[in-house]
């Protein structure tokens, strides 16, 4: 493993792996597979698909298609894989619209998206209605509080919803484990 000092610390986050019993992704042969792909400093954090790396590419989009085609071709399932910089995770934290749930993690999330959601597709979706679950885009990111859990919310179901997302990839973490991949890429 080399680490020249160049390599920017990067976290995958995989997309709908080892939920319920679908698509498995063992993590021992991710971490392994990642490896061969040339990544670098490679951990994984939970069964749930997210993997902290180094590499010297710089381009996000490339990382997470050769993620991807690794993926199906070792598993045999097609995976979507959002790759982040370290620095942009720290801005998540930091921008993080809700300060007061940080605390609650299991009830604050960031559900991170392929690109940036505009506005407008929220517009149809009445915070009143929700209430006391709020949310607040960011850059490429849904903050969502979620005081009787992810599980039951009918704002998550909301913003989900293809009126919403349309052909946008989207997959969320609690707020415990983005503070956990922000430690592991080194914040």
């Amino acid at each position: 493993m080399s680490t020249t000092g160049t390599n920017t610390r990067y976290v995958a986050l995989l997309r709908g792996v080892n939920v319920g019993g679908r698509t498995r992704v063992d993590m021992a042969g991710l971490r392994e597979l990642a490896l061969e792909l040339g990544l670098e400093e490679v951990r994984s954090h939970l069964n749930s698909g997210n993997l902290v790396f180094s590499h010297d590419s710089g381009d996000e989009s490339a990382l997470g298609e050769l993620l991807e085609r690794g993926i199906e071709r070792r598993f045999g399932a097609h995976v979507s894989c959002l790759v982040r910089e370290a620095g942009y995770l720290r801005e998540v934290v930091a921008g993080n619209p809700f300060p007061e749930a940080a605390g609650h993690g299991k009830l604050l999330h960031a559900s991170f998206l392929s690109h940036r959601l505009p506005e407008e597709r929220t517009t149809t979706i009445d915070p009143a209605g929700f209430h006391p679950e709020r949310f607040r885009l960011g850059d490429r990111v849904i903050y969502m509080y979620l005081p009787d859990g992810i599980g039951r919310s009918g704002l998550a179901d909301a913003l989900t919803r293809p009126a919403v997302l349309g052909n946008t990839v989207a997959t969320t973490r609690n707020w415990n484990t983005v503070s956990k991949l922000l430690e592991l890429v080194g914040s």
